[in-house]
């Protein structure tokens, strides 16, 4: 006979669905990125650099590499989601990557071969926020799973 306290807790965790959804708009994001018509000027997309001129949605400058790096990004988030731990250092270690982007897109030239994704100030902006907004979502999301009591504090790891 099993107890209550023998079950194991199958619910998605807070963290794990915000995984989820970053992911899946990552996945979505990639795809599109290579659909003409959702991608203004398809027939100036290329592989990298400053010389794509492809834009998403007619504002954000994407290339093949730019796309492959957002669904690339998408799978990591969605597999991430199987487990809160790893769900977690998606949001954390991936806000803070496109932080890093945003920094590195916002001071070099948008002309030059350093350019390698391309970026352009749209782009840099939405790093912006997405950086900021995956390490909201991460410490959001464990405010949230303390207050059910889902997320041991240190008083519940024997300190």
């Amino acid at each position: 006979m099993t107890t209550s306290a023998d079950r194991v807790d199958t619910r998605r965790r807070p963290v794990q669905s915000f995984s989820l959804l970053v992911g899946a708009v990552f996945l979505l994001v990639g795809v599109l990125g290579f659909i003409p018509g959702v991608t203004d000027h398809y027939e100036h997309l290329g592989f990298a650099g400053p010389g794509s001129d492809a834009e998403l949605f007619g504002v954000f400058e994407v290339s093949v590499l730019h796309n492959l790096l957002h669904l690339l990004f998408g799978v990591l988030g969605v597999a991430a989601a199987r487990a809160a731990g790893a769900s977690r250092a998606f949001l954390v270690v991936g806000g803070f990557l496109y932080l890093l982007l945003w920094v590195y897109g916002s001071i070099i030239d948008v002309d030059s071969a350093v350019n390698f994704a391309p970026f352009n100030s749209a782009d840099n902006l939405l790093h912006l926020g997405l950086g900021a907004g995956m390490i909201l979502l991460a410490v959001l999301a464990t405010a949230l799973e303390r207050s059910r009591g889902q997320y041991p504090g240190r008083e519940q790891r024997g300190r």
